[in-house]
């Protein structure tokens, strides 16, 4: 496991760069094995490096996609983030973070259809119009667009609308643990009114000075 300070959502591409040795022995068991991955989850309190930290326990599976070795036990590697991971119980961190992990696909519920990833698209756009008034720009065509075969599935389709949102890391955390994608639909829309109110009142405050 990959403690993280920022939350992973299924499709991210992750960089990192490996320099503590416990990860560096991460990595070397991961290359090791048949699939190279890890889980990532995000650290609720604390620091990345030097342990000690508090985790939170819905997290996904990173793919190892490049990994190059820059010399004396370091590491730079890309990874894909896949899917959605739970953990069971913490095991202890000998010789690094290590859980017992279990998929967490989307629990049933509620039908998600283009009718509801489109009203989180408008919500979006708004926004981004937002934004660009404010500075004097308008927004270029096509620029939630995403690949087909993800518009095509309402999972992936809604982590990548996520990406497209500067929301702090407690709601992309919201985002990727929310049961349902239909309680995923409720909270992303909840986050981007909360980005949204910060922006109105972000200007409102350059338009008072």
């Amino acid at each position: 496991m990959f403690p993280l300070q920022s939350t992973q959502l299924p499709g991210d591409t992750l960089p990192l760069r490996i320099f503590e040795p416990r990860y560096a022995r991460l990595v070397q068991d991961c290359l090791a094995a048949d699939e190279p991955a890890f889980g990532v989850v995000l650290i609720s309190r604390g620091l990345e490096v030097g342990g000690g930290d508090a985790r939170s326990d819905v997290g996904a599976l990173a793919h190892i996609d490049e990994c190059v070795e820059t010399g004396e036990g370091t590491y730079e590697l890309i990874a894909t983030v896949g899917e959605r991971i739970r953990v069971t119980q913490w095991l202890p961190d000998d010789p690094y973070p290590r859980a017992v992990i279990e998929p967490w696909p989307d629990q049933p519920g509620p039908e998600v259809g283009p009718e509801q990833i489109g009203g989180v698209v408008d919500r979006i756009l708004a926004l981004y119009e937002r934004v660009a008034r404010a500075r004097g720009m308008q927004l270029r065509p096509g620029v939630l667009a995403v690949d087909p075969d993800v518009a095509d599935d309402p999972a992936r389709h809604l982590y990548a609308l996520a990406t497209r949102v500067p929301m702090g890391q407690a709601d992309r955390y919201d985002v990727l643990a929310a049961p349902t994608l239909a309680e995923r639909v409720d909270v992303l829309t909840d986050a981007v009114e909360t980005v949204l109110a910060m922006v109105e009142f972000q200007l409102a405050d350059e338009a008072e000075d």
